[in-house]
């Protein structure tokens, strides 16, 4: 196994094999599965997360904002290993449950494993991954007023996703793709706020 992961269907499989060792892991656990010198799967299962029906419940958008914030500041600020503060770090996860999302993001990943990867990659290093921790941090901020409308933070978060899955499989294309869409994501927070505070 490679020290980080190669593609979506390699980080499920990681997370799965994981989980199927206890009834409960910890993120500890998990970022040692994974591999804790690549920045992208943490901005990615987040977003993902948030995605699922899960997104759905008051607060859980806001919380995980917050991580992605958290691992995208230090990929902006040229962190080289991953930090995750102690607490964060023994929460624990019901394994089942952990197991079962993995499994619903199986045909996803088959998808995107298929149709995305390793075109023009050096746009995914130095400034353009900053530029692209930067945006994930811009999106997330976004996420918390976005909460009174339900499932509205599904917008930014979904670009925050695109953008750590560029960086992860190093596909310049998608950077570029992921950019735009957060420049759509960003046109559509405003809109939405403007209609519920203005």
């Amino acid at each position: 196994m490679s020290e980080n992961p190669t593609g979506l269907g390699d980080l499920l499989d990681r997370i799965e094999a994981k989980s199927d060792t206890s009834h409960r892991i910890t993120v500890g656990e998990m970022a040692d599965a994974i591999g804790a010198r690549t920045f992208a799967p943490f901005i990615i299962v987040p977003a993902m997360i948030e995605i699922s029906p899960i997104g759905g419940i008051p607060t859980v958008p806001t919380i995980l904002a917050m991580i992605v914030m958290l691992f995208s500041l230090q990929m902006a600020i040229g962190k080289k290993h991953l930090w995750i503060p102690a607490r964060l770090e023994r929460t624990r996860l019901p394994a089942r449950r952990v197991s079962a999302g993995v499994r619903k993001l199986r045909p996803v990943a088959r998808f995107l494993d298929r149709w995305v990867g390793y075109r023009f990659p050096a746009l995914t290093n130095g400034r353009m991954s900053r530029i692209a921790a930067i945006a994930c941090i811009l999106l997330a901020c976004l996420v918390p007023p976005l909460e009174v409308v339900p499932f509205a933070t599904t917008v930014p978060m979904a670009a925050i996703a695109i953008l750590g899955l560029a960086l992860l499989v190093r596909d310049g294309l998608l950077l570029g793709i992921g950019l735009t869409v957060s420049l759509g994501a960003v046109a559509v927070a405003v809109s939405v706020a403007g209609r519920i505070f203005f």
